[in-house]
Parts: structure tokens; sequence; C-alpha cells
């Protein structure tokens, strides 16, 4: 065992173990408070004082450090204003910050002084304007608008995604749409906002808007999906595969420019000259680009790949991907939450695991690619698996098709002509970009193709935390533990993999045998879900107003986020629902609760009672049911987490 822990690259699993302890704060179902913060804190720091001398307390310290880092980042660092309440019809005045054109409306950022949410601090909102309206504003430009506002949507069931989390960790106040509206003043400053506009205006072509200007929704929805289901809507959002496809190019184009000029590699090496103009350049297309938070993560990493190939190190290994992985947890702990952050490294890492230690034979360079092509996207495949089924709870089952026969297009034709007719239609010269999207077209064609296969997108149950947890382990096990191979023990020379087989399937396990629940409310208790035959049913068909609870209930029943919604009407408005272990009746909005209070509350076959208004009877409150949550068949209550500070961040 000695031998074995002595063999480990302990320090790799620091920022791994951080992200656990943040996710365990994020994850939580209430708020720790002061004393949480306190005991912690000391526990840390008797920790560090005593971990020379206490086996395995650094993996716990790292542990109770990333937990304390994430709460005290949420408490103190990010100070986000939360609209409180719906506005609707009000005229608000403020700037432009950041766009977003879709291909049937356009999303702006605007940042709005005294906006009432109680702190004397901008508001950043986002508008949808409707491409009924004339025109469309620039960044910079200050604008006067008639608008309606909504909060940022709270968690509607217990593990389902926190809408208001994820806004408040992404410098977001509210959201809504715009009326009407006139540009006070328009922006004439040039920055690289102005750039953006003006090469739009000129490119007017969705694959510019898309792979140059880093406008992650500009393809067409109905394109959009195939891509998704063929397993490559990936390219759509400027991230690794783009960076490290430009930051390949650039460097083998100065490379061969400074080999060719002898008065610079007489003094030089060319790699150097290389990969600092190609690090200038790229830094100028993640400008351009927008630098959303997938772009800076893929950029951060290839400029650590640089640093490498500049000191002459190995550029790709799980040291600097480790390293990269950390500096981003440090920028900002929510980021190990979102879809986008756990797939890229987790493709990463599969991909250095798998690649480490495999040599090419140089006289089959063709067999070669194929290979490199063909094995690079189904580790990637295989690795991503989990995050996607988690996160979208859909796999495409044919993904692996799509991105041996459509990334290559996309790497070797498309970008390029993209990119090169990005530059030529500055000066009024359309033809790569028209050549690029008869290229488009042709993918597109194939990737119906794959999209109509049978079974091409593979529902997938809801997956418990719990679960999710097993898999992730299972694949870190597997990456970073080094087994010892001269051992003779089988145990120590497969371990990752004994390790990594059991861990998927325990996680498996569980997801077989969790229960679902049966029964659904809002934390309004405006909405319910109640679940016949397998099926859930609503008791109303469509609610702007609980956008993402369809979607949430859906999850966690197992259905696709697209099923029809399917209503049951409560007679007398007084819904009654039955099971095994429990009775339960739900009062709906408008109906004269006198009228069924009493009898309800005197009934002894009714087990729980859930209202629309905030109801509360000394002699049965043991009964009536507040907040939101979800009941299972066996009658157990999960409540929904409703005062996270991302919720009531100034009270």
């Amino acid at each position: 065992m000695k031998e074995f822990l002595e063999n480990q690259s302990l320090y790799l699993w620091m920022p791994l173990l951080l992200a656990f302890g943040a996710g365990f704060y994020f994850s939580m179902p209430f708020e720790p408070n002061n004393t949480w913060i306190l005991i912690s804190g000391i526990l840390f720091i008797l920790g560090c004082i005593f971990k020379k001398h206490i086996f395995g307390l650094a993996f716990i310290l790292c542990l109770l450090g990333g937990f304390l880092y994430a709460t005290l980042y949420t408490h103190f660092v990010v100070d986000i204003p939360v609209l409180k309440y719906s506005m609707h019809n009000t005229i608000i005045s403020g700037t432009v910050t950041d766009i977003d054109i879709l291909s049937d409306k356009t999303k702006v950022m605007v940042s709005v002084p005294n906006l009432d949410t109680g702190v004397d601090r901008d508001a950043n909102v986002k508008l949808t304007i409707s491409d009924k309206l004339e025109s469309v504003p620039s960044i910079g430009d200050k604008i006067t608008a008639k608008v309606s506002l909504f909060p940022p949507a709270k968690i509607e069931a217990p593990n389902s995604f926190d809408y208001a989390r994820w806004a408040y960790f992404n410098n977001l106040t509210a959201t809504g749409f715009v009326t009407e509206y006139k540009i006070e003043n328009h922006n004439t400053t040039v920055s690289i906002n102005s750039l953006r506009n003006f090469i739009h205006k000129k490119a007017n072509s969705f694959l510019t808007d898309g792979l140059v200007l880093g406008y992650k929704n500009s393809v067409p929805k109905s394109d959009k999906q195939i891509w998704t289901t063929a397993g490559i809507g990936h390219v759509w959002s400027i991230s690794g595969f783009h960076i490290t496809l430009i930051g390949g190019w650039l460097f083998i184009l100065f490379y061969f420019i400074c080999r060719s000029i002898s008065f610079i590699t007489k003094r030089v090496p060319a790699r150097i000259v290389a990969t600092i103009c190609a690090w200038v350049l790229l830094f100028g297309y993640v400008c351009l680009s927008g630098a959303h938070v997938a772009t800076m993560r893929a950029f951060l990493m290839t400029s650590l790949l640089f640093i490498a190939l500049l000191l002459g190190r190995n550029a790709v290994s799980l040291r600097n991907i480790c390293i990269a992985f950390l500096i981003l947890f440090c920028v900002n702990p929510h980021f190990v939450t979102q879809a986008g952050f756990q797939l890229s490294f987790a493709a990463i890492f599969g991909l250095i695991w798998f690649f480490d230690d495999k040599k090419f034979d140089d006289e089959h360079k063709i067999k070669s690619y194929l290979y490199t092509a063909v094995a690079t996207a189904f580790i990637a495949t295989i690795f991503t698996l989990p995050f996607i089924a988690t996160h979208f709870n859909y796999v495409p089952v044919y993904s692996l098709l799509g991105n041996v026969f459509l990334l290559p297009i996309f790497s070797v034709i498309i970008m390029p002509l993209v990119i090169v007719g990005t530059i030529c239609a500055l000066f009024g010269f359309h033809l790569f970009l028209n050549l690029g999207m008869d290229v488009y077209n042709f993918s597109l064609h194939i990737a119906q193709k794959i999209a109509d296969m049978p079974s091409a997108n593979l529902t997938m149950p809801y997956i418990p935390e719990y679960a999710f947890v097993l898999f992730i382990l299972g694949f870190l096990f597997l990456v970073f533990i080094k087994p010892i191979t001269d051992s003779e023990s089988v145990i120590y020379r497969k371990l990752n993999y004994i390790l990594f087989i059991v861990c998927i399937l325990f996680g498996i396990g569980i997801i077989v045998a969790q229960q679902k629940p049966v029964f659904y409310v809002t934390p309004d208790h405006e909405l319910v879900g109640m679940v016949y035959d397998g099926k859930l049913e609503f008791n109303k068909a469509k609610s702007a107003n609980h956008y993402f609870a369809f979607d949430a209930f859906r999850k966690l029943n197992g259905e696709e986020h697209n099923d029809k919604n399917i209503r049951r009407k409560c007679p007398d408005g007084v819904c009654i629902y039955k099971s095994d272990k429990f009775t339960l009746a739900y009062i709906q909005k408008f109906v004269p609760l006198q009228k069924h209070i009493v009898n309800l509350c005197r009934d002894d076959n009714i087990d729980f009672i859930v209202s629309y208004f905030d109801i509360s009877s000394p002699k049965c409150n043991h009964k009536i049911l507040h907040n939101g949550f979800v009941i299972y068949k066996s009658g157990n209550i999960k409540y929904t987490p409703a005062n996270r500070w991302w919720n009531n961040p100034h009270e």
C-alpha cells in the first residue's frame, strides 16, 4: 500500500477535491449560516496545522477548502442586485453592454442604473427584441425602452436546474422583453464591440455570427436541433474546438514564415516567434468572439500549452490541465456546476489519459490519422456521456458518427472558408462565405441522415446526484490513479479499472433503484404535476410563469422535454390525488376556500392539503403543506430549496 500511495501524484487531485467541496455547497438544501462558516474556517486552520501528523487529512482539507471558498465567494465577492418582483410596462434607460443575435429575434444585455432592486447599483437585464421591430441597437448605444421585467426563475423542483443561481453568478438581474424603444445616443467610439457590429452587418451571414463573432444562437433553431441530435451541437459555441483549431493554424502559419526568414531563425528559434505571434492573434479572435466563459476557458488552457512550448516542456499533460482547472475555479467556483465547464474538462482529461502512452507509426500517416480521429471522437463521447445524460436528459446515440464524419468537414473546410470569407466580406467579396454556406448545407444533409436514424436521441432517466458523483469519481479513478505496473498483485496493477467499474455499476444501481416522485408542486402552488400510469398530468396546459417547471417535472419523471402538456381538470376546483400510501387534495386558484377547507380538514381519508393560497388552520396544520416539494410513492416529502443566498443576497 505504501508503494502504491507513493506512486500517486496526489497534488493533481487538489483542484478536483476543491471542486467537490464547492459542489457540495451549491447543492445544499439550505444556506449555511455564519456558524457554519466559522466552524468550517476553524477546522480548516486546525487541519492545516496538523495535516503532517494525520494520514489522509490533506484530502479532507481540500474538500473543506472548496466548500469554504465557494461560501465566502458567494457571500462576499459576488454582489449582484436581484429583482424582487415582476415589472410590467416599465420605462427604463440604460446602455447596451452585450448582444446575442438569434435566427428569429435578438437579445440584448442592458446596464440599467436606478432600477428598483433595493440596492444602489447598476442592474443588468437581458431583454428580448422581436424581429417585428424595425432596428436593433448596437453595443454601447444608450436606449430608453418600454419593457416587462421578471426576476430570474427560482428552482422549481428538488435537484432541478436553478436558473436564479445561474443568473446570480453570471451577472444577471432580470430578464424580460421590449415592447418599444428608441436609441437616445448612438455609440460612436471605436472599440472591439463596434468592430463586431461592423463585421456582423458586412458579412450578413449566420456562419460568421456563430463561428467568428460568437453569437451562440445565430444558427436556425431547426438546424441546431439536427446538429445536436447528430452529436456536434458544440461547434456552435466557441470553445476548445475552435480555439485549438485556430491556434494550431496560426502557429503553423507563423512557424513556416519564420523558418523562411533566416534573419529570425539565426537569432531566435522559430517556434518561439510563431508561438508568440499565434497567441497574440488568438487573443484578438477571443475578444472578437465576445470573450464568453467557454471561450476564455479554452483560451486559458491553450495559453498554458503555448507557455509549455516556449519553455520546451510537454505541452499536453494532466499537470497543465489541472492548473487551468484550478485557475478557473479560483476565478469563479460556480463554474464547476456548469455543463460546459464539466464537458470541456471531461473530454480533455479522457483524451490525455488515452493518448498519453500511444505511439504512432510515421510510415502509415493516413492510417494513424484515421485512428486518431476515430479514437478522439470515441473517447470524448464516452467521457462526456454521463454529463450529457445528467444535464440534458438525453444521449445522442450516433454522436460518434457525427463527430467522425462531420467534424473534419468543419475543421478542414467550413471554418477556413468562414474565416477567409469574413475577411473578404469586409471588402464586399462574398464568394468564400457563399462556398462555406454550400458546404454547410451539404453537411447539414449528412447530419439530417444521422438524426433520422432509429432512436437517434435516447431519453435518459433522471440521474440522482449520488449516482452522478459516482460516475465522476469512476472516471477520475481511471485517469488519475497510477497503478504499479510491476507489482505482483493484480489489484494494484488494475486498481484504476477496478474502481472505475465499481463506481459505474454502483451509479447505475442507484439510478435503477431510485423512486420517482408521483406529485409535484411549484413553490407558489400555482402549478402541480400528478403522475397517472407513469405519465405526468398538469393542472394547467401552459404557463409562462413556470417556463422551466414543466421541463423540470418531466425530467424527474424521465420524460422528454418537448412532450405535450397533458391537462387534468379539477372538478369544482379541487383535485384529489390518491396513491397506495396517501391521499392529497389540491385546491386551485380562485376557488372559495371556505367551501372546501373545513370538510377536507375533517376528512380522515385526506393526508395532505395543498392550496394555491397560503392557508393555516389550527386543527389541521399537520395536513397543510407549504413551499415547493415533491412527494414519492411512499409518502415521503422532499422540499425545494428556497432560501439560498442567490435568492435574497441583500436581506
